[in-house]
């Protein structure tokens, strides 16, 4: 039983590595579209090159048919991701049936957006998640005041750091509403009494 497994898997694995050439188009007589019972064999390759998927640096980009339209669209997902990071209109083959096959370019091109798409998500929820102001305290040193807000559906709240520019010193730390406004005049109330 174990070797017929293996035979099996031996099998799947050929056919994968013989039914695409190096440059990503069918070999005579071999079929270039890797089935969908084959899944999980593809879940274990690092890289692939199939005309309607690629897998390659952690990213797999898919040709799927577009719901809305009568055309085609490619998703690029992270490999630890559930959801695509990109989703983007994609063209039709020659014949204006099929997709056009994925390339090395194509590829390129789209984790190039992807990844852009992701670094500008991930700059936007830092930047609600965090916020810095520099202003003036009631003494009149300038202080800077840091407001981190968690990320906590049963708690939510943030966490407001006031340090002395000058000094470095850690003026007050404490626990605040997450909806709370960061201004001078709250980062003022703030030093005084605990609460902004």
């Amino acid at each position: 039983m174990k070797s017929r497994k293996w035979s099996t898997k031996l099998r799947i694995t050929l056919s994968l590595t013989q039914s695409v050439s190096t440059r990503g188009r069918p070999i005579r007589g071999q079929s270039s579209v890797i089935p969908l019972r084959d899944a999980l064999v593809m879940e274990d390759i690092d890289e692939t090159s199939d005309p309607r998927m690629w897998k390659k640096d952690a990213w797999i980009a898919r040709v799927i048919k577009n719901e809305n339209d009568e055309g085609w669209a490619v998703s690029m997902t992270r490999v630890e991701d559930d959801e695509p990071s990109l989703v983007s209109p994609w063209t039709m083959g020659r014949d204006k049936v099929s997709p056009k096959p994925l390339d090395s370019t194509g590829f390129a091109t789209l984790l190039k957006g992807a990844r852009d798409v992701r670094r500008r998500h991930e700059a936007t929820l830092q930047a609600h998640l965090h916020r810095t102001i520099t202003c003036t305290a009631e003494r009149g040193e300038r202080v800077r005041a840091d407001l981190d807000i968690q990320q906590d559906e049963d708690d939510p709240h943030a966490i407001l750091s006031v340090t002395d520019e000058r000094t470095g010193e850690l003026l007050r730390r404490g626990r605040v509403n997450a909806a709370g406004k960061l201004n001078e005049a709250s980062v003022r109330r703030f030093l005084a009494t605990g609460e902004t």
